[in-house]
C-alpha cells in the first residue's frame, strides 16, 4: 500500500494515491490511483482534491496554490504523452471528470477534449488524417462547456444545431458530415457569446481553470444536492476532479466504448455482462441516441481487446473483492480503462453476490454481513407490481412504506372494515390518519393519504404492519363526505372503485397491477421451506443466520396484538419491547373509557374499571401465549384522554341540534361537559402518561392487575411468562418511586390470590429529555429503561412530528438543516446524546439495568449501528421489520471485524 500523500497539496497524480484515499482524492480518483498501482492500461493525469472544492464552496474563489499545482502536474502530462495541451500542430487533449466519495451516478459534470480550439482543431484534423474526427471533438467540447460552464440552455444549443439535421436528414450530430459539423461548431460558438457576452475562451489553459470551477460548482447542483439527500450523503465532502489525457472511442470502427459488469448488477449472476458500442465515446452510450450491442459480441469484434478487458475485469474483481462496474475506450484496437467502481446493484443481487463470493472463498460470512444493508432486505420483502402492465397513472404521491397493493377505494375506517369483511382488498384514502382509523388501517392492503411524508402517522403506522403507503398525494381531491375523490384531469374515483398503489415509486393507478409476492416474506411466514426455497431466499437466510450468530443485541418486536405477536416470533423476535395497551381501548371498547372519564365517584370509577379489566387480561393472555417464553414489556397507557373521547366541535353542534329540536341528550351532554374539562391547549405535554396513572387512582393498577392475573392463567396452563412493566413519560425519581409502589402492591395482591408470584420487572420509557439528564435518580428505582425516541426527538427538537413534516421540513431538508428526518433516523448529536449520557449514567446507579429502545428508530438501519455502539441490549421495533433489525444488529457487530469496502 502506497503511504498518505502529502494532505497539504491540492493535486496529486494517478500513481500517487489509492483505493483508501476517497476523502481526499474521490471515489474516481482512488479507484484510478489503485488501478494505475495495479499496472492496468490507465490513460495518464491527475487528481484535484476534495479540499480545494471545499475551499471553493466555502469561500468562492480557489485556493491560492491551485494554479501552481495544476500547472506543474499538467506539465509532467505533457512530458509523458509527448503533445502540449492546445499545441496547434498536435495537441494534447484532457477531459475533466468530477469524483465524490461516494458514486453520484449522472449526478454532476464531465467536460471532454478540452484543449481544442480554432487553431488545433486544424491541428487534429491533420495528425488524425479525419476531419469528421476533429470537427466532432470539437463539436462536443462547445456543447459541454456551453452547458457545464456557462449553464446555456440545452435548446438554445439544440437550436443551433437543428438546421444541419434537417438539411443531412439526421437524428445526431454525430452523422452529420465534417463540412456540416464545422459550420454547427459556429453555430455553437455564436449562442455562447450571444448567452453569455464573451466568446469561447480560445486559451486552453482558460478552458481548463473554468472547467475546474464549474464542476467544484456541480457540487450544489439541485440534482446533486437532491440525489445526496436521498441517499444520505453528507453535503460537506465536496468532489474531486480528475483531469486525464484523452483516448477516442469515435476513431473508426476499431474503435469504441464500453460499460462492463464482472457479474450481473440485477441478478447477481457471474458472467460477462454490459454494452458495447463502435466508434463512439462514453457520452454515447449513456444518452441512448445509438443502440449499443451485448458486451459479448466485443469478442467477434475486436478479440484481442475483448481478451485483455476479461483480464482486467477479473484483476479488479479478485482485487476489489466484489462486483465491478468498469467503464472502458478502445481506440485503435488499444484497450483503456477510465474508470472503476464497486458497482451499484438491486437487492437481490447483493445478496447473491456476498453468498457467492463467500463459496468462492474471496470473503468471508462477516464480510458479506457488511456487503448488505437493511434497506436493501427491506426492499426484498415488499410485494411488487409486475412491470408488464399497461394500466395508467393518476397520480404520484410520497412513497412511505415500499410494496404493491390493489383494492377497492374506502374514505373512512368503517367502510374500510365493512369491505374488507366482505372479502375485498382495501385501500384506505384519507387526507390524514389518526389513532381512531386503526381499525380500518389493519383492515386495508393499502393505505393513501393526501397529506403528510414519510414519516407521518399513516407512513409509520404503515411500515409497522408491513403494508403499502402512499403519502402526500396534494393533487388528488378527497371529499368523505361524498365519499369520492377526484385525479388531475377530473378523473372522478368512487367508493369501491379499483385502485393500486406503489409505495416504492408513489405511483397511484386506476385499475388493477399485477403483484408479485415477495419470496422472501413467504419464507419468514413459513409457507416455504428452506429447502424449496430459491437461491435468493436461501442466501438471505444464510446472512441472516450470520448476523444472529455475531450479534450482541437483542432484537425484540413493538406488537399489541397475539396476531402481531406470533408474526413477530415467526420473523425472529426475541420478545416484545412495546406492548402498546392504549390500542386496546380502541373501538367499541371506547365507551368504556368514556364511561371512566364520566364517572362520578369511585363507585362508578371501578365500575368502568370492572368492564374494563376482564379486556385487557384476554388480551394479555393471548400476548402471552405467543410469547411463551419470551420477555414482554407492557406499556401502561400512555396518550391523553381526549384521544378517546368525541371531537369537541363535533360533538357540540350535535348538542346544539338536539337542543334546538327539543330532544336534549343527557348523556351527549355529560360527555360534552367531560370533553370541555378536559380540555387542553396542548395535551401531548399535559394530563398522559404516568401523570395518568397519578390523577386518576386505580387506572395503573387496574392494568397491573389485568397483566398479573393474565401471567397467572397462563402459568397455570404450563407456559412461561416474563411481565415487564413499563411506566410512560416519567420525568423524575419521586414519579417512578409512586408508581412503582402501586405496582409492586397490586402484583403482591393477585400472587396473593392465585397463590403464586408474578416475577415482573418495573420500569420506565425515557422519553422526556429531563429523564434522560436525570437517569441516575431513575435508575435506583427501575429495573430497565426503555428509550422512547418518536417523543424524545418531538421534545428535544420542539417539533411536533405530525406537523412540521409537511409544513417546514423540506425547506429544512434542502437547507441542509439535517440529512434526514430526525424521526426517520436518530438525531446522534442531539438525541444520541441524551441517550448515551442516560446510559451511562443509569448504569452507574444501577450496574443491573437492562436498556433497550422501542421508538420508530429501534428499525432504523441507520439508528441500530448507533444503539449498538451506544452500549444498549436490545432494540424493539415493529414486526415487519424484526429481520431488517437482526441484520443490521449483525452488521454493527461485524463492523471493525474487515476491511471491506461496503458502499
Amino acid at each position: 500500500m502506497t503511504t498518505m500523500p502529502q494532505t497539504d497539496r491540492y493535486v496529486f497524480d494517478f500513481a500517487e494515491g489509492n483505493k483508501d484515499l476517497k476523502d481526499l482524492l474521490g471515489g474516481k480518483g482512488a479507484n484510478l490511483a489503485e488501478m494505475t498501482r495495479l499496472g492496468l492500461p490507465v490513460p495518464p493525469g491527475f487528481t484535484i482534491a476534495t479540499t480545494a472544492c471545499r475551499t471553493y464552496l466555502s469561500t468562492g474563489d480557489a485556493p491560492t496554490a491551485l494554479s501552481q499545482e495544476i500547472g506543474e502536474h499538467l506539465n509532467r502530462l505533457e512530458q509523458v504523452i509527448g503533445r502540449k495541451l492546445g499545441d496547434p500542430d498536435d495537441p494534447l487533449l484532457v477531459s475533466v471528470r468530477s469524483g465524490g466519495k461516494f458514486s453520484m451516478p449522472g449526478m454532476m459534470e464531465t467536460i471532454l477534449d478540452i484543449g481544442l480550439n480554432d487553431q488545433s482543431v486544424q491541428g487534429l484534423a491533420k495528425r488524425s488524417g479525419d476531419d469528421h474526427f476533429a470537427w466532432d471533438s470539437y463539436r462536443r467540447l462547445l456543447q459541454m462547456y456551453a452547458r457545464t460552464v456557462l449553464e446555456v440552455p440545452d435548446e438554445l444549443l439544440q437550436a443551433a444545431l437543428s438546421p444541419g439535421y434537417a438539411e443531412w436528414d439526421v437524428s445526431t450530430p454525430e452523422q452529420l458530415p465534417a463540412a456540416a459539423i464545422e459550420r454547427a461548431c459556429g453555430a455553437l460558438q455564436e449562442v455562447i457569446a450571444d448567452y453569455s457576452g464573451r466568446p469561447f475562451p480560445q486559451d486552453p489553459l482558460e478552458q481548463l481553470d473554468l472547467a475546474v470551477r464549474a464542476v467544484f460548482r456541480s457540487w450544489v447542483t439541485p440534482r446533486a444536492t437532491l440525489y445526496r439527500h436521498q441517499e444520505h450523503i453528507p453535503d460537506d465532502l465536496g468532489t474531486a476532479v480528475n483531469v486525464m489525457a484523452m483516448v477516442f472511442g469515435n476513431r473508426g470502427p476499431d474503435s469504441g466504448t464500453g460499460v462492463a459488469f464482472t457479474r450481473d448488477p440485477g441478478s447477481g449472476e457471474p458472467g460477462v455482462y454490459g454494452d458495447y458500442l463502435q466508434d463512439a465515446q462514453g457520452e454515447d452510450v449513456v444518452s441512448g441516441v445509438r443502440n449499443t450491442v451485448p458486451l459479448a459480441e466485443l469478442e467477434s469484434i475486436d478479440p484481442r481487446s475483448y481478451a485483455q478487458l476479461l483480464t482486467a475485469m477479473a484483476t479488479l474483481e479478485h482485487h476489489y473483492r466484489d462486483l465491478c462496474d468498469i467503464e472502458f475506450t478502445i481506440e485503435h484496437g488499444r484497450l483503456w480503462i477510465l474508470q472503476t467502481r464497486v458497482g451499484k446493484r438491486t437487492a437481490a443481487a447483493a445478496f447473491r453476490i456476498a453468498v457467492q463470493l463467500v463459496d468462492e472463498g474471496v470473503i468471508t460470512l462477516d464480510d458479506a454481513l457488511l456487503r448488505v444493508t437493511g434497506d436493501q432486505l427491506g426492499r426484498l420483502m415488499f410485494p411488487r407490481f409486475d412491470s408488464r402492465h399497461d394500466v395508467p397513472v393518476i397520480a404520484r404521491g410520497i412513497g412511505a412504506s415500499p410494496g404493491a397493493a390493489v383494492g377497492v377505494a374506502a374514505f373512512d375506517s368503517v367502510a374500510a372494515q365493512r369491505l374488507a369483511s366482505s372479502g375485498r382488498n382495501v385501500i384506505l384514502i384519507r387526507r390524514e390518519t389518526s389513532p381512531d382509523d386503526l381499525p380500518g388501517m389493519v383492515a386495508s392492503t393499502g393505505i393513501l393519504t393526501t397529506r403528510g411524508g414519510k414519516t407521518s402517522h399513516a407512513a409509520v403506522v404503515a411500515r409497522g404492519m408491513g403494508k403499502t403507503c402512499v403519502c402526500g398525494v396534494d393533487s388528488l381531491v378527497v371529499d368523505p363526505v361524498a365519499r369520492r375523490a377526484v385525479a388531475p384531469g377530473e378523473v372522478v374515483i368512487e367508493e369501491g372503485d379499483l385502485l393500486s398503489l406503489d409505495g416504492l415509486t408513489g405511483f397511484v393507478y386506476r385499475g388493477d397491477v399485477p403483484v408479485v409476492a415477495s419470496p422472501v416474506v413467504e419464507y419468514f411466514e413459513g409457507r416455504v421451506a428452506l429447502a424449496d426455497a430459491d437461491d435468493l431466499v436461501r442466501a438471505v437466510d444464510r446472512v441472516l443466520r450470520h448476523a444472529d450468530v455475531r450479534r450482541t443485541l437483542g432484537v425484540h418486536a413493538n406488537a399489541d396484538t397475539p396476531g402481531d405477536a406470533q408474526r413477530a416470533r415467526r420473523f425472529g423476535a426475541e420478545g416484545i419491547g412495546l406492548c402498546r395497551t392504549e390500542h386496546m381501548f380502541l373501538g367499541d371498547r371506547r365507551r368504556l373509557v368514556e364511561r371512566l372519564i364520566l364517572a362520578e365517584g369511585p363507585t362508578e370509577q371501578e365500575a368502568a374499571f370492572d368492564e374494563l379489566l376482564p379486556l385487557q387480561r384476554a388480551d394479555f393472555v393471548g400476548i402471552f401465549q405467543a410469547m411463551d417464553g419470551l420477555p414482554v414489556t407492557v406499556r401502561l397507557i400512555d396518550p391523553p384522554l381526549h384521544e378517546f373521547l368525541p371531537d369537541f366541535t363535533e360533538l357540540s353542534v350535535q348538542v346544539a341540534l338536539d337542543r334546538a329540536a327539543g330532544q336534549p341528550d343527557e348523556e351527549a351532554e355529560r360527555l360534552l361537559a367531560a370533553v370541555r374539562r378536559t380540555h387542553e391547549s396542548n395535551p401531548m405535554l399535559g394530563l398522559r402518561g404516568v401523570r395518568l396513572g397519578i390523577a386518576i387512582p386505580g387506572l395503573f393498577a387496574m392494568q397491573t392487575r389485568a397483566i398479573a392475573e393474565a401471567a397467572a392463567i397462563v402459568t397455570a396452563e404450563g407456559g412461561t411468562v416474563r411481565p415487564e412493566i413499563m411506566v410512560p413519560l416519567v420525568a423524575s425519581e419521586q414519579e417512578m418511586r409512586l408508581v412503582r409502589h402501586e405496582i409492586e402492591s397490586v402484583l403482591a395482591k393477585v400472587a396473593e390470590e392465585t397463590g403464586g408470584a408474578v416475577p415482573a420487572r418495573i420500569g420506565t420509557m425515557i422519553e422526556v429529555p429531563r429523564a434522560a439528564l436525570q437517569a441516575g435518580p431513575i435508575a435506583r428505582c427501575a429495573d430497565f429503561f426503555s428509550f422512547g425516541t418518536n417523543d424524545l426527538t418531538q421534545l428535544t427538537w420542539a417539533f411536533s412530528r405530525d406537523d412540521v413534516e409537511a409544513s417546514f421540513f423540506p425547506r429544512y431538508l434542502d437547507a441542509g438543516v439535517f440529512p434526514v428526518s430526525p424521526f426517520e433516523s436518530l438525531d446522534r448529536t442531539g438525541v444520541g446524546r441524551l441517550v448515551r449520557l442516560a446510559v451511562e449514567e443509569g448504569r452507574k446507579a444501577n450496574p443491573d439495568l437492562l436498556i433497550g429502545v422501542c421508538g420508530e428508530h429501534g428499525g432504523d438501519p441507520d439508528s441500530i449501528d448507533f444503539f449498538a455502539a451506544a452500549g444498549l441490549d436490545y432494540v424493539s421495533c415493529s414486526p415487519f421489520r424484526i429481520p431488517v433489525a437482526r441484520l443490521e444488529a449483525g452488521r454493527a457487530a461485524s463492523a471493525g471485524t474487515t476491511t471491506s469496502d461496503t458502499r
